[in-house]
Order: structure tokens, then C-alpha cells, then sequence
């Protein structure tokens, strides 16, 4: 499997020596135009609002007096920011905090807002919670589940044909836990759910699923492939609203829940599926 350019010095899919001590150089962007380009999608003028939401289950570092401190934590990526942040690098980052002194909770905020600000090239928001938090409690996605439809299924990389409308106009939510996508290096699974809000011609769901389970043999990152489902229900059923919203099991201590919609739309909250 070739390795993609933009992914020619990064950490994934490489043997690693964890970090003792905090190194906010182990960071590493990656563009995020390379991947955009070929969906037609502008840079500076992007068709969709959104978010990069990150948990940490992970997160530990030491106070000033030794003693060892643990949290999750949630981060942010705005849609519009430059660079994403490989995941692999970002969980050699995290490591390198728990043999790091800080003088309170606000300082290892500070550090992080500061470090994947810059990785980014956009401000990154940053908060941490502690393990037991009523807030990471699992919830159940909203709307109607499209997994109990009895189809029949050949054909596992992702084609816009399968996605038909009708004449009637709905405002509908539907969701499915039968997404599957690969890492666009190691080609590990990354599994998830998706959640699919709109207002416009009503969705045939059949096509729908079988649209969704096409991106099973499918490497890309999570966000890009968010964005793919957006601009081909954007391009096909052209609602006058939609938010595409998936929710990636964790891998490594971190999962990933990217969200694209159209000006005005916001995903639920709180939400954090069991499978996280």
C-alpha cells in the first residue's frame, strides 16, 4: 500500500518510543486542502460549518508536588482551520504529560489550547473533565435507525448513485452504526455511527444504506470522509438543510466525531456514544 505524500514523515503505522516528557514538537499537521481538492471543495470558500470533536481518555500528568492526576478531555477543531492533526502523534503528545509537572489544571489546559492552536493553524478549544463525569455518560443517537432495512449489499466503496429522492418534501433525522471506513495508511478499521439531519426531497433509505455501508473498504480520515458524505447528499438530494454527523469508536485512547452542516445547523449535545 502506498504511503500518501502527505503523510511521508508522520508517526502512524511506525514503531514508536513513548515520550517521558512533554514534546509539543511530536504534533503533526496535515493539510487539510490535499484531501478536500478532489470533492471540488474551495478552501476559501467551504460549503459547510463544522467541528472536529476529539476525547481523551487518556490524559494524565503530574501536580506540583509528583503526585499523578488523570482526566478526559474534549478538544475542538474548527472546520475552517488549516491542518488536522494525525491521531498518532497526537496520543505521542499526550504521553509526553505524564511525566510533566504542572502547577494546576489551568496550566495543562493553557498548553494544549497552545500547542494544537498551532498545529492546527486556528484555535482549538480545550476542556477537561474528570473521569466520572456525569457529562461523558453514553447517549443513544436521535431520529429513526436505518440497520433493520433487509438489503442486499455487493458493493463496499462508496458511489453517490445509490442516493435517490423523491418529490416530497420531509424534515427527517436518521441514523446507522453500520459505518466502516479504513485508516488511509495502516488500513485498520475505524468503526462508527452515523447521524444524517436534513430537510429537503425525502431520502429513498434503502439507497441511503447501502451508500453508507459502501464506505467499509473505503481509506480516508474520519473528517474527510464526513465531508464526502456531506458534498454527495449536498450534490444529489440537495436539501435546503442538512448536518452529517459520525461518531468514531475510540482507538488508541482517542476517538474522533466530526460534523459538517449547512449555516445554521448544530449537532445534539451532549452526545457520546457507548461504543466510545
Amino acid at each position: 500500500m502506498d504511503r500518501p505524500d502527505t503523510l511521508e514523515h508522520a508517526p502512524l503505522g511506525r514503531e514508536s518510543v513513548y515520550p517521558e516528557h512533554y514534546d509539543a514538537g511530536l504534533l503533526y499537521p496535515i493539510a487539510r486542502a490535499a484531501n478536500r481538492a478532489p470533492l471540488g471543495i474551495d478552501e476559501g470558500a467551504l460549503p459547510f460549518v463544522g467541528e472536529d470533536e476529539w476525547h481523551a481518555f487518556e490524559v494524565s500528568w503530574l501536580n506540583a508536588r509528583g503526585k499523578p492526576m488523570v482526566a478526559v478531555a474534549r478538544f475542538r477543531l474548527p472546520v475552517d482551520s488549516p491542518n488536522l492533526i494525525e491521531s498518532k502523534s497526537w496520543k505521542l503528545y499526550l504521553n509526553g504529560f505524564n511525566q510533566t509537572r504542572f502547577d494546576s489544571r489551568a496550566g495543562v489546559i493553557d498548553t494544549l489550547v497552545a500547542d494544537l492552536s498551532a498545529a492546527a493553524g486556528a484555535p482549538v478549544s480545550v476542556e477537561l473533565f474528570d473521569v466520572d463525569d456525569a457529562v461523558l455518560a453514553p447517549q443513544r443517537l436521535p431520529g429513526e435507525s436505518l440497520d433493520d432495512l433487509d438489503i442486499e449489499v455487493s458493493y463496499y466503496t462508496p458511489s453517490a448513485d445509490h442516493l435517490r429522492v423523491g418529490e416530497k418534501i420531509v424534515e427527517e433525522t436518521l441514523h446507522s452504526h453500520l459505518l466502516k471506513s479504513n485508516c488511509p495508511v495502516t488500513g485498520q478499521p475505524d468503526w462508527g455511527s452515523v447521524l444524517i439531519r436534513y430537510r429537503g426531497p425525502k431520502l429513498d433509505r434503502e439507497g441511503l444504506l447501502r451508500y453508507l455501508i459502501g464506505y467499509r473498504q473505503h481509506q480516508d480520515f474520519h473528517e474527510h470522509c464526513v465531508e464526502h458524505i456531506f458534498t454527495d447528499l449536498m450534490t444529489r438530494a440537495r436539501p435546503e438543510r442538512l448536518l452529517v454527523l459520525a461518531r468514531y469508536v475510540r482507538r488508541g485512547g482517542l476517538d474522533i466525531s466530526p460534523w459538517r452542516g449547512t449555516p445554521g445547523e448544530r449537532p445534539p449535545e451532549p452526545l457520546r456514544l457507548a461504543r466510545q
